[in-house]
């Protein structure tokens, strides 16, 4: 079991070889084309919330890779609330993942999670070889995250039932590409084998 350490915020591990990424799951929905990504984030977020929960039940820290959405004076907190209290069409979705006090957050200016976020050095902190990523859209940020994490010598997953996009041809164009390209394991969830991921040694540096 990965040990915590004091000098972290949280009670996240400080060694751990896998992480849990959710990619902009926290989100009202609001948007133009919002509309027709609600069905497909209900249904990753029951996913991920199974996922998560076998996560955390292994130490495995989960990482909350989020938009602020142009609210540069709102915080993370102020995000979440207002998905949950104001009848927005992500509530659902914030309900199934709403954040607990030992999961990380990281503000992500554009679509990659890595691109001008503390991502990077939080991976490097805890020893993360395997990153499993979760979210939306599969074809945006989800396939930008990918791609920085292979270039950076990350191990990728990318569960498919954890995913969606404005239209389901999206996440399966977006999928292939992963799988082609960088070479991501593409098993579902449920299949994951989280305990020997969390077996491996942490790594003392990703290059």
């Amino acid at each position: 079991m990965p040990q915590e350490s004091p000098d972290l915020h949280g009670n996240a591990p400080d060694d751990c070889p896998v992480a849990l990424l959710v990619i902009d799951m926290i989100n009202d929905l609001e948007w133009q084309g919002g509309e027709n990504v609600v069905q497909p984030a209900e249904a990753a977020a029951e996913r991920i919330a199974a996922l998560k929960k076998e996560a955390r039940a292994r130490g495995i820290p989960v990482i909350y890779a989020n938009d602020n959405f142009g609210k540069w004076r709102s915080d993370f907190r102020e995000v979440v609330k207002h998905c949950l209290d104001d009848g927005v069409r992500g509530q659902r979705v914030v309900e199934l993942l709403r954040p607990e006090r030992e999961d990380y957050f990281v503000l992500k200016p554009k679509h990659s999670a890595f691109f001008e976020s503390t991502l990077a050095t939080l991976l490097e902190h805890l020893g993360t070889r395997h990153l499993i990523l979760t979210g939306l859209t599969a074809d945006i940020c989800v396939l930008m995250t990918a791609s920085d994490a292979y270039m950076r010598g990350y191990r990728v997953h990318v569960p498919p039932d954890c995913v969606g996009s404005l239209e389901p041809i999206d996440t399966t164009q977006a999928l292939r590409y992963m799988q082609r390209v960088i070479d991501a394991d593409l098993t579902p969830s449920a299949e994951l084998d989280l305990d020997a991921m969390a077996r491996e040694p942490a790594a003392s540096g990703v290059e």
